[in-house]
């Protein structure tokens, strides 16, 4: 799991969600030969999968920090980028990922949320454009949802606060740091 990962599977255990690391969902998808028909089957990965009795969540998770950042033509598969975020902007794969997650874990499609974590957004009106377009794509059961690496760094802060000992290498960097005052603004 990757460090940004690391931060998202906090936020999301502290929604009371259990966090498995990638797993990627079978989707059979028909090939652009001409000639014949033809189909091929491939395995698309979910970064992070948050699970509890009444919700099961799929996260993609794109940090890109020291670089431009995510940028909205990709995420939205326009100007021949559809595939680099493939599971979020392809309808095919997006929904045979989404089936594939009800059948492997027993769950009804209105309690499936898809979600866009985002370490660095190119600028902020990359950032608003993937918002916008991210609100009205219906996916499982509800919008599917961007969050940036503001709203995830002050759930997981939220965290850190806690006595409560756990075994983690992104809490004992917040603890340290907060510890020797690199934290403060």
């Amino acid at each position: 799991m990757e460090a940004f990962e690391q931060f998202v599977a906090l936020a999301m255990e502290a929604e009371g969600l259990v966090v498995s690391g990638a797993l990627k969902f079978p989707v059979r998808r028909l090939t652009r030969k001409q000639g014949y028909e033809e189909w091929q089957t491939h395995g698309y990965e979910v970064d992070l999968i948050g699970a509890n009795s009444g919700k099961l969540v799929l996260g993609a998770v794109k940090s890109f920090f020291g670089s431009r950042g995510v940028v909205s033509d990709h995420v939205l598969g326009e100007r021949g980028y559809t595939g680099w975020y493939a599971l979020l902007n392809q309808l095919d794969i997006r929904d045979g990922v989404v089936q594939g997650a009800c059948e492997r874990f027993g769950y009804r499609l209105d309690q499936v949320e898809m979600r866009l974590y985002v370490g660095k957004f190119a600028g902020r009106n990359h950032e608003a454009r993937i918002r916008d377009w991210a609100s009205a794509q219906q996916v499982g059961g509800h919008p599917l949802r961007v969050i940036g690496a503001t709203e995830v760094v002050t759930e997981v802060r939220e965290v850190a606060r806690s006595k409560q000992y756990r075994d983690s290498p992104v809490l004992a960097t917040l603890k340290v740091l907060e510890a020797t005052g690199a934290l403060e603004n």
